[in-house]
């Protein structure tokens, strides 16, 4: 019985198969369309989307694929298709078009602006509530973005004549959304307060009320993870993986956002080699070996060997191999070692036939095109389009770019740029005091003036002794060219009379250039104006009273520094050194001044940093002495333990610098002493310095080195940043003023 109904089955399904295979086969010729139910949309339009013709001969399976394609196309929310003696019925019910968007409940016009971007790509489309579910859902995404999590939004139809409608949105954006804390979990080398400042999120404070980063943001976040990656993996933490991140919402709306890290194990350098190739000799290449061969035992640094990767690739180009590019590998080994083999890859050799850009309404194209590096008609190497990208971004007025390249049927490339512009301008103010006096400074900046990539900042400071106000024009790629040109115009008044027996107003025009000569190499060129009016004080000597009067100097100012930093931002490990000279072309005093810094800094482990700094300042007369308002002093920072200005020679009760000044400053960040305070940093530092050489009257010098030690502290407090220093003078001359402790109070916003 069993076996007769399972036949029957097989038989009944052969049946059933050859008829739909049958019935699929059956073909007629279209003789006419017939389409009823449509409202807005023609006959012809149906019949074009229904990709059905007359004279054509279809069966079912066309029949079914043309139902697909209407649906398709959603402009109906229901519709039928048959045919009946070569006759096509097409039935349909038509979707209301979308007329127009009103958007309520948004007032700022950068939201505004972003929420167009989405709803005007549905306005003149059929309504599909799939569709507008999904944009809701982006609309809510994007206020996320500005930090609205509280969002309510209602969405209400006005239907209209000829089946269209009107769409309104209803937002009710609530409280933006702050970080009430940022918390690192797994987190065991550094400290939190470390991480804090390596991440751009913010905890909202209450003298925060500019910034935004202390509101939550869902790209800023993804921003945050890859700072974080990029800083453990920079300091040997080959395998660190931050897992996730996580927003809880406390008793006031607020949010605790939550950093889950798994450090891993510290990885240092093992062998680093250079694979050689047939079309650059390894011999041409022993001076980078030498190099790599240095970083061998100490801690992996993805930046370390990235730089160095770099160097080579300059050589590299600069010796017209550009369809060579430089890569690396790395071996994992035991004992948390890594083997790096750089090796050279060939390119095909390919051209830049096009740069096509978009999305800059207000920007310039050919600011866009002079961050490139290549151009039409150009060899094509991905290295230089990446730095050529990396160029654009550092511009810092476009908020993303986004670029792909195609390939052209000549196998040539061309190069899609599509930029997103933001808002450019900047306000800031900022406020400190100490023991050392009270200063305030404001100002307004715009990055992008005309649309042109300039750069306006006007700026002014007062302290308890001066005031001094500045405007400047800065051209980053002036005339096509990777040089930037500034002209600034700046004035300061001065009083002094107190310690140093003077007093000033100083007025003047500076126009510079500043371009990179080689990698990391930065050259500064400017020349300047300045006119002077200087009054000494009743009690002055004979001789500075003879400088009383007004001055004028043309200069020429140029500098060259190297920048070998890890990060310019609380640098853990590199050097920078700078050498400036200001030549005087005509001046009413001649006079030649020179200054020299360096800094080293060493990590010795993931919380002890050592750093030196040396500085060397010197200005000589050329045909009679200094003048007094030009002589050397040694800057606060540089010479902890005794009060500012308050050094080296001595006319009188008043301190008249000198013509050379000089300091060593020494100092090593401490172990996590507090590390349950990890707001604190603590730092041990010696400061050596000097003031010496008066040139109108050598008995007033004195060549006796001071120095002092002690401890530092910088407190990240709730009414904003401290540092806190107590210093110890080991060796003073008599006239010195000394001053043991010094605090400073301050913040920018």
């Amino acid at each position: 019985m069993k076996n007769k109904q399972k036949f029957l089955k097989i038989l009944l399904s052969i049946i059933f198969s050859q008829f739909f295979i049958i019935s699929s086969a059956i073909s007629e010729i279209i003789k006419d369309f017939k389409i009823i139910g449509n409202e807005r949309l023609s006959k012809e339009t149906i019949i074009m989307f229904s990709n059905l013709k007359i004279g054509e001969n279809v069966n079912q399976n066309d029949l079914n694929n043309s139902l697909k394609d209407l649906f398709s196309t959603n402009y109906f929310s229901n519709l039928s298709l048959s045919m009946n003696n070569g006759i096509i019925l097409i039935d349909v019910t038509e979707n209301p078009i979308i007329q127009a968007i009103q958007i309520n409940g948004i007032e700022k016009k950068n939201i505004m602006d972003q929420i167009e971007k989405v709803t005007k790509k549905i306005e003149k489309y059929p309504f599909i509530e799939n569709k507008i579910n999904e944009q809701v859902t982006l609309l809510k995404n994007i206020l996320k973005s500005f930090g609205y999590y509280f969002v309510e939004l209602e969405t209400s139809i006005v239907k209209n004549d000829n089946n269209t409608i009107d769409l309104i949105y209803d937002f009710n954006l609530g409280e933006i959304a702050k970080i009430s804390k940022i918390s690192f979990i797994g987190n065991k080398y550094f400290r939190d307060n470390k991480l804090r400042n390596v991440i751009v999120s913010e905890e909202s404070k209450f003298w925060k009320f500019i910034t935004r980063n202390k509101f939550l943001n869902s790209n800023r976040i993804n921003l945050d993870i890859s700072r974080l990656n990029n800083y453990y993996k920079n300091r040997g933490f080959f395998n660190v993986e931050i897992k996730s991140t996580t927003a809880l919402i406390n008793e006031n709306n607020q949010f605790e956002l939550i950093f889950n890290i798994n450090s891993g194990k510290k990885f240092y350098f093992d062998n680093i080699t250079i694979q050689e190739t047939t079309d650059i000799n390894l011999e041409n290449l022993n001076i980078f070996q030498k190099k790599l061969d240095k970083l061998k035992g100490k801690k992996y640094s993805n930046k370390v060997i990235n730089n160095k990767i770099d160097e080579i690739n300059n050589f590299v180009l600069l010796n017209d191999f550009i369809f060579l590019t430089t890569d690396f590998k790395e071996i994992v080994k035991a004992d948390n070692k890594i083997d790096i083999i750089i090796f050279f890859d060939e390119l095909e050799k390919t051209y830049v036939d096009r740069i096509n850009i978009l999305g800059n309404y207000i920007t310039d194209e050919k600011v866009i095109r002079n961050s490139f590096i290549v151009d039409e008609g150009d060899p094509y190497n991905v290295k230089l389009f990446n730095k050529s990208i990396e160029n654009l971004k550092s511009k810092n007025i476009f908020s993303n770019i986004n670029y792909d390249v195609e390939d052209t049927k000549q196998k040539n490339k061309i190069i899609n740029i599509n930029v997103e512009e933001k808002a450019t301008g900047e306000l800031f103010a900022g406020a400190g005091t100490g023991t050392t006096g009270s200063t305030l400074t404001a100002g307004i900046k715009e990055n992008n003036y005309l649309g042109l990539g300039i750069q306006l900042d006007t700026n002014a400071t007062i302290t308890e002794d001066s005031i001094k106000g500045k405007f400047s024009v800065n051209n980053p790629n002036y005339n096509n060219s990777d040089k930037s040109i500034n002209l600034s115009v700046e004035s300061s008044a001065n009083d002094f009379m107190s310690t140093s027996g003077y007093k000033t107003s100083r007025t003047g025009i500076s126009l510079g250039t500043e371009f990179e000569q080689k990698n990391n190499y930065f050259v500064n060129l400017q020349l300047s104006n300045f006119y002077e009016d200087l009054e000494t004080s009743s009690s002055a000597t004979s001789i500075l009273k003879k400088q009383e009067g007004n001055y004028f100097e043309n200069l020429l100012t140029y500098s060259i520094s190297y920048n070998q930093l890890d990060q310019n931002f609380q640098p853990t490990d590199g050097y920078i050194n700078k050498f400036s000279q200001t030549l005087p072309l005509y001046s009413d005093d001649m006079s030649l001044e020179n200054s020299f810094t360096s800094t080293f800094y060493e990590s010795l482990n993931d919380n002890i940093i050592l750093s030196a700094s040396f500085y060397l300042k010197t200005i000589n007369s050329l045909d009679d002495n200094v003048r007094v308002s030009k002589r050397v002093y040694i800057p606060s920072r540089r010479l902890r333990g005794f009060e500012n200005g308050k050094i080296g020679p001595k006319d009188g009760s008043q301190f008249i610098g000198g013509n050379y000044a000089s300091s060593l400053n020494l100092s090593s960040t401490l172990p996590n002493i507090l590390f349950e305070n990890e707001n604190i940093d603590l730092n041990f530092f010696v400061d050596i310095a000097n003031v010496w050489e008066v040139d109108f009257d050598k008995s007033l010098d004195s060549n006796k080195l001071r120095s002092a030690s002690g401890i530092a502290v910088n407190w990240f407090s709730p009414i904003g940043p401290l540092t806190f220093s107590y210093a110890l003078p080991i060796s003073e001359a008599d006239t010195d003023v000394t001053e043991k402790f010094r605090f400073q109070i301050g913040t920018s916003f």
